[in-house]
């Protein structure tokens, strides 16, 4: 379980086929991390495999790979860092659990004011959970849903602090990101369909 807020900007510094998919090594300003410890690496949980001072890798399955942008990925990309949550933590932003529910194109990003807008193309099966003013993790970023502008889109408004403390400062038309819908609607979902 995560909350959303980004503790840790991390850049892959090395990809490695391996028989069950790809392994990734990333580094980190983490030091103490444990093997077998979840970690939400651009809103995918993922476990720690081998770690080091600065640096960690984790494995992806051809499971992952399918439902992550995690294939496209190369030496170099900067992906956002979050740790479990621990009992006792502040949950400053929403229950994030780290299951990416589909990936979004980047369709437009363009400045209004003090806030930077980005509209995003949602999969088949996102709309629908998709709430204005609701919660949505986007590349593993804790948001809130600043406006539904037409059937399968979502508009994002970030602020400065995010931008400069995350890679969605890096966002442009064509990229992909990892979105979550917020759990409780998707379980107010799967209720309604019963």
């Amino acid at each position: 379980m995560f909350t959303g807020l980004i503790d840790d900007v991390g850049t892959i510094t090395d990809i490695t086929e391996t028989p069950a998919g790809l392994q990734f090594r990333i580094t980190t300003r983490y030091t103490d991390l444990d093997e077998g410890e979840s970690i939400a690496i651009n809103g995918a949980c993922m476990t720690v495999y081998q770690h080091g001072p600065g640096w960690f890798t984790v494995a992806a399955v051809a499971t992952t790979l399918g439902r992550t942008a995690m294939g496209a990925w190369r030496a170099g990309h900067r992906v956002n860092l979050e740790r479990a949550l621990r009992a006792g933590d502040r949950l400053g932003g929403h229950f994030v659990q780290g299951h990416v529910d589909g990936v979004a194109s980047v369709e437009q990003v363009r400045q209004a004011g003090d806030a930077r807008l980005v509209d995003l193309a949602l999969p088949e099966g996102l709309p629908e959970l998709m709430v204005q003013h609701g919660s949505v993790a986007v590349d593993g970023v804790s948001l809130t849903v600043n406006d539904l502008p037409a059937p399968r889109k979502l508009q994002l408004s970030l602020i400065d602090f995010t931008l400069r403390h995350t890679t969605l400062g890096d966002l442009a038309p064509g990229d992909q990101v990892h979105v979550e819908a917020d759990m409780l609607g998707k379980y107010v979902q799967r209720l309604l369909r019963a």
